[in-house]
């Protein structure tokens, strides 16, 4: 297993070849070029050790205003997609318990991500396939801000997946490869 340093510069180099270089997030690379986004490793543990983790980051959020967005890497949990997916769900309860609900958005991103009704193999599932589980925290008020201003961001989704696909199931997955 790669060190937490490796794990972040290969995660690093995830952001900037498949998210902003195929423009997946419209918004990515003005983080990327100002430095504002964190990247983090979370130590193995319970899954209230995780919650924690999850929230040390949004308290780290609430006092660091120059960081706009962070991620954070679960690299030895969650081998299955499905596990993951309830892990998310339990990371929203909490921060709707602990009032985040409307001041943080949570990304979900797996090896394995596959979208509800899409088959495994289907190239648009690498929209959210990153090299290890991470959950991405984003200002809800820096996004809406964002997309006030971004022409038909509803369509963001789609091109992505019309992307995926017209390029292929084996070019995409030689792009992420490519960070690892």
């Amino acid at each position: 297993m790669p060190s937490k340093e490796e794990m972040i510069l290969q995660t690093q180099k995830w952001v900037l070849e498949v998210v902003v270089g195929t423009n997946f997030c419209p918004f990515a690379a003005k983080e990327v070029k100002n430095k504002t986004i964190r990247y983090t490793v979370a130590n193995e543990g319970t899954k209230k050790e995780k919650l924690d983790a999850v929230l040390s980051e949004c308290i780290l959020l609430d006092e660091h205003a120059d960081i706009e967005t962070t991620l954070l890497l679960f690299p030895n949990e969650f081998p299955n997609f499905l596990d993951f997916l309830d892990f998310v769900v339990a990371v929203e309860r909490m921060m709707y318990k602990k009032g985040y609900e409307g001041i943080y958005q949570v990304a979900s991103f797996h090896p394995e991500y596959c979208f509800e009704g899409s088959d495994e193999t289907d190239a648009a599932n690498y929209t959210n396939r990153s090299i290890y589980p991470m959950l991405h925290l984003l200002r809800e008020e820096s996004l809406e801000r964002a997309l006030e201003t971004f022409p038909n961001p509803e369509n963001i989704p789609n091109r992505n997946i019309n992307f995926a696909r017209n390029k292929g199931l084996a070019y995409m997955k030689l792009l992420r490869e490519q960070c690892m």
